[in-house]
């Protein structure tokens, strides 16, 4: 189980981390894919991964280098999608920065804690077939 967001901004800004450090390596090693760090991020939320999956194929940078943006919206940004008009401000606020992979897994962590599997629910059909998604919506209902 993972420390409330505040719990973990405050540990790892006394220890002179950010957050993402608290649960996951500050960089992602050269051998380790995106898939592997969300694998390795989301050990205990399952149906993140899959979420991760079903909204950027496990993508935070395009082939140019640059952030991966979402088809449907290009203000949904990186490997978990997160949607720039809604939630960059907060992310900011958080010492979260979207654009990186450790930001945008650590923000996604933030938003579970607070909405669950919400804020991806167009997502769903996708996730939801999946056994973790099967699970997340039945601990949900």
């Amino acid at each position: 189980m993972h420390f409330s967001i505040g719990i973990a901004l405050a540990l790892a800004t006394a220890l002179g981390g950010s957050s993402a450090s608290m649960t996951a390596p500050q960089s992602m090693p050269q051998a380790q894919t995106v898939k592997e760090y969300v694998q390795n991020y989301f050990v205990d939320e399952p149906v993140m991964v899959e979420i991760a999956r079903c909204e950027s194929t496990f993508k935070q940078y395009d082939k140019d280098g640059s952030v991966h943006r979402g088809v449907v919206n290009n203000q949904d940004v990186g490997v978990m999608q997160i949607n720039e008009h809604y939630h960059k401000d907060t992310a900011d606020q958080l010492g979260l920065d979207i654009y990186t992979i450790q930001g945008n897994v650590a923000y996604a962590q933030y938003l579970y804690e607070k909405e669950g599997t919400a804020p991806w629910s167009s997502s769903q059909p996708c996730w939801g077939k999946s056994k973790a998604g099967q699970d997340s919506l039945a601990l949900n209902k």
